[in-house]
């Protein structure tokens, strides 16, 4: 038990420490002393499962990983982790869908927390084409696909920002959650062969300050979209908790004409 106890300990010590909060701060919001919190970490006193729960929220901690805090602390996992084809998750997935297909002739898809492709709509397989089958087997990884030379980087003119802004992103993402996995991923996709620091076209972004678009060549033409990210507001389930659904934008009047054309282009 008194290993248990330091397990969780250095933990929530961790997970305290990536939110960048003292003791006293943390101790404040949670309405303990700086002593009863300094007791937790170092294993001396074992937190109450509501006080796991409690530290846990404060610090933001997904849910996957307050499971872990709780099973650290020897207590039973509290949020439950259904399969997307769960009846649990029915409705939500139904919701996701019609998210996905409402988004018409725009892309749009859904990811896990590590950007996994779980679904995505007619207009984004479309950008997909050409892209390597070994890249599209699952666990497709949109980010893979995205600065791969195999994927789309070939096709993407600003490849420089763009992937400047993707690993930007990702590393933030890294150190928000301590997730091994997006680490890996960072480092993968770290290794893969940087463009010139320069944009490949004379273009530059209208607002930079506003939004990082993705300018990429078609048989159409330059498109150029944004990309906005959706979550589940108030989620208990694990799987749904790391689920976003990114749908995509055009950036011009020219990029939603090509789009449209793209749409009535395809096969029936």
């Amino acid at each position: 038990m008194a290993q248990t106890r330091a397990a969780f300990g250095d933990q929530i010590r961790d997970w305290r420490q990536r939110r960048r909060l003292s003791q006293l701060e943390l101790a404040g919001d949670a309405r303990i002393s700086t002593r009863h919190l300094s007791f937790i970490e170092t294993g001396r006193s074992r937190p109450s499962r509501g006080m796991v729960l409690h530290l846990a929220e404060l610090l933001d901690v997904p849910l996957r990983e307050r499971n872990a805090l709780l099973q650290a602390a020897g207590y039973a996992p509290a949020f439950p982790a259904h399969a997307l084809d769960a009846r649990a998750l029915s409705a939500a997935m139904a919701a996701v869908e019609l998210v996905l297909n409402a988004h018409g002739a725009f892309p749009a898809i859904a990811v896990d927390r590590h950007w996994n492709l779980l679904r995505a709509n007619a207009a984004a397989r479309r950008l997909m084409q050409g892209i390597a089958p070994a890249l599209l087997a699952p666990p497709a990884n949109v980010l893979r696909m995205t600065l791969h030379p195999q994927g789309l980087a070939s096709a993407i003119l600003n490849l420089a920002q763009l992937r400047d802004h993707l690993l930007s992103r990702l590393l933030r993402q890294v150190r928000a959650t301590g997730d091994a996995t997006l680490h890996e991923l960072h480092e993968e996709l770290l290794a893969l062969p940087a463009p010139d620091g320069a944009s490949h076209d004379d273009l530059a972004t209208p607002d930079p300050d506003v939004v990082v678009p993705m300018r990429m060549q078609t048989p159409y033409g330059v498109l150029s979209v944004f990309s906005t990210l959706t979550v589940f507001g108030t989620p208990i389930d694990v799987t749904l908790s790391e689920l976003a659904v990114e749908a995509f934008f055009p950036a011009d009047e020219a990029s939603r004409r090509l789009l449209e054309r793209l749409a009535d282009s395809a096969p029936a």
